[in-house]
């Protein structure tokens, strides 16, 4: 066997724990080291303070950012890419032009490559409506989400001061989606598309209606939509909500010669969503490690990656199995 690339973890939460659970998956990987925020007393057995994450260059190959999208990963992706080869799954697609940036000068600086941005979305459901549109350059593109648990917007309601715990939905609107697989082309507006709702556990004395108001105001993650905010107790919380099962579609429906309906459909069903997300980083680390051997630098997105990158097979074994 050739030789193992050598991974990082930082954060060990879902995301970081189910990276864990892919890289034993991948026997062309090994784990090097698992990066925590907490102390060296608490971290647990096998974690490695933050603090020391310097002294582990040139000893990992790339490393898997698993931190939130809501204040995480705008301030280590760009810290760490300049150290090391990145991959992370920043998920507010708004800011995403402006965090490329940041990575890109920030990765280049340090001579690493940076992944950013990656997952199913965006990430994968990105490659599929970038295909479909390329494909049917007339139609209509539209992305659904769920019935699931959003690690992102889950972790932003879990930063609101007042929030001792919470988990969010996103529920797509069933007669949006039979309208687009009908061929309809209806022009849908975000809210008409899905519906949010949370399920939070509050800190004692918190203001409710407070805290309620504030989510649902929230940019980029809730004021587009019709957001509904439950309180519930921590027990309820652990008996009903304990499982991150998501999903969605990506749908493009377009017209060719003569009117021809064409309809191009990718769907996801996910028991996991942390543990799927999860193995479409480790298979990025995969590919940054090879972009990085190839003498590549910056930040990149799934746009600028081969789909062949991504695989443990050579190209001579995909153009056979696979083609």
């Amino acid at each position: 066997m050739a030789q193992q690339i050598k991974v990082g973890i930082v954060g060990y939460g879902n995301l970081g724990r189910g990276v864990e659970a892919a890289i034993r998956q991948n026997p062309d990987m090994s784990l090097e080291a698992i990066f925590t925020r907490r102390s060296p007393e608490s971290a647990g057995k096998g974690l490695v303070s933050i603090s020391e994450i310097e002294s582990y260059k040139g000893k990992i190959d790339v490393l898997i950012l698993c931190g939130g999208s809501a204040t995480d990963l705008p301030d280590q992706g760009p810290a760490l890419s300049k150290l090391f080869h990145t991959v992370d799954s920043f998920d507010t697609h708004a800011r995403i032009p402006e965090y490329f940036n940041k990575v890109d000068e920030s990765a280049r600086s340090g001579g690493n490559v940076s992944v950013i941005s990656t997952g199913w979305d965006p990430g994968l459901f990105s490659l599929n409506r970038l295909l479909a549109e390329a494909v049917l350059p007339e139609g209509n593109e539209y992305t659904f989400w769920g019935k699931g648990v959003s690690q992102g917007h889950s972790d932003a309601i879990r930063r609101v001061n007042g929030v001792k715990n919470g988990i969010q939905y996103t529920i797509p609107r069933e007669e949006a989606v039979a309208r687009v697989r009908s061929g309809e082309n209806p022009e849908l507006t975000t809210r008409e598309k899905h519906l949010r709702e949370c399920y939070i556990v509050l800190e004692e004395g918190a203001n409710a209606e407070a805290i309620a108001e504030e989510i649902r105001n929230m940019p980029n993650y809730f004021s587009d939509y019709d957001t509904v905010v439950n309180f519930i107790s921590e027990e309820t919380l652990r008996a009903e909500h304990g499982t991150m099962p998501h999903g969605g579609n990506v749908i493009r429906s377009g017209r060719t010669g003569q009117g021809s309906k064409q309809i191009v459909e990718f769907s996801l069903t996910l028991d996991s969503n942390p543990e799927f997300t999860a193995s479409v980083l480790v298979a990025y680390a995969r590919a940054v490690y090879r972009m990085a051997q190839d003498g590549q630098k910056g930040a990149k997105t799934v746009f600028d990656v081969p789909f062949g990158l991504l695989s443990p097979k050579s190209a001579a074994e995909l153009r056979k199995e696979l083609l």
